[in-house]
Formats: structure tokens, C-alpha cells, sequence
């Protein structure tokens, strides 16, 4: 059991590593910015994901939401189901597929596009379908998910919080957040009694 964890956080520590190189204003200023321009157009931000990813998407949602922009869940399944009328065209849907061909969510992206969405893919791989299809490509590609099965998706699903996690920052510097804009949208909990501590 030990060294299954020593594999792990060895894995884990090396990867973030690879990405503390590329995870630049630069990289993430373009998709920064087609968010930045559609809110500002009045136009909304989506996230969706399929599996592991859709608990990331309901998170960033969140998180985008509470450090200024507004960002709506759509569920990657329902969306062809009646739920793509949430998006308008203009709007930006961030699609999170570690591989980017779920069979799932591909009709989602045709459908999407073809309402006119404008999409920001976060996948591992610059050749998948979600890639392929979207404005902009958050790349967070992995060597190693850092287990013996090397299938579940532990190590790709950091990464993937990581590049979304550091594109939220980028955004809430963009937004000018402050302490007391912060807690006017998270006024509860310790968070809301708690002063900026960095």
C-alpha cells in the first residue's frame, strides 16, 4: 500500500510540475479573453462535462461564479435532450473531456455549435473531436494517471482542476475582484467572516 502512494504522489507532484511551466497568462489569455468579450456582450458562461468531469463542471461553475463571472452548469447528456436551450449563440460553453470523444458529448458539441455557442475544450489531447471543434484548446495532457491500472481517472482530473483553477484566477484579476465583493457573494460560512489572508 505504501509504495502504491509513494507511485501516486510522486506522479501527481511530477505532473503538476509539467504544467507549472506552461500554465502562463499567455496560455490561458485567450480563452480568458473570448469569456471576458462574451460577458461583456451580455452573453453567458457555460461548463459541462460527461462522467468525472461533469462533478468538475458543477465545481468550476461554482468557483467561476463566486470570483465574478457568471457560469452556469449544463448537464453534457440533457443538453440534447432539451437543456441546449440555456445557451444562445455568443454564449461560451467550456466542454471538460479528458479524451474528447466520449460518444456522449459529441452530439452536445454538434448541437451546440450549430446553435452557435462558442467552445473552450479542456482535454488531454489536441487531435480529439472536442479539440478539433472548439474556438479554444486548454490542453492538460498527463503521462501517467500514477496507479497500477492506470485507468481511473485520478492524476488527468487534477491536471484538468488545475488548468481550469488557474483560469479563474486569470478571470478574477480581469474582474478586479476584492475582499468585500467576495463575501457580498459568499457572505456565509467562515469564508464570509474571514479577511483577505494572503
Amino acid at each position: 500500500m505504501e509504495k502504491i502512494l509513494e507511485i501516486f504522489n510522486q506522479t501527481v507532484l511530477q505532473e503538476i510540475s509539467n504544467f507549472n511551466k506552461i500554465i502562463t497568462a499567455e496560455y490561458l489569455e485567450v480563452a480568458a479573453g473570448l469569456i471576458e468579450t462574451a460577458v461583456q456582450r451580455g452573453n453567458r458562461v457555460h461548463i459541462t462535462g460527461i462522467g468525472k468531469p461533469h462533478h468538475i463542471a458543477n465545481y468550476m461553475a461554482s468557483l467561476f461564479s463566486s470570483v465574478g463571472t457568471p457560469c452556469y452548469f449544463l448537464n453534457g447528456t440533457e443538453a440534447v435532450h432539451g437543456s441546449s436551450g440555456q445557451v444562445i449563440a455568443g454564449d461560451v460553453v467550456i466542454c471538460i473531456s479528458y479524451y474528447g470523444n466520449v460518444p456522449e458529448l459529441i452530439p452536445t458539441i454538434n448541437t451546440l455549435k450549430q446553435n452557435g455557442a462558442r467552445l473552450i475544450s479542456v482535454t488531454g489531447f489536441d487531435d480529439s473531436f472536442a479539440a478539433k471543434n472548439a474556438d479554444v484548446h486548454l490542453n492538460c495532457h498527463i503521462e501517467k494517471e500514477g496507479d497500477p491500472l492506470g485507468k481511473p481517472p485520478r492524476t488527468s482530473m487534477l491536471v484538468t482542476l488545475y488548468v481550469l483553477m488557474a483560469l479563474s484566477l486569470v478571470l478574477q484579476e480581469k474582474n478586479k475582484m476584492s475582499d468585500e465583493k467576495y463575501v457580498m457573494f459568499h457572505p456565509a460560512g467562515q469564508l464570509g467572516k474571514k479577511k483577505n489572508e494572503t
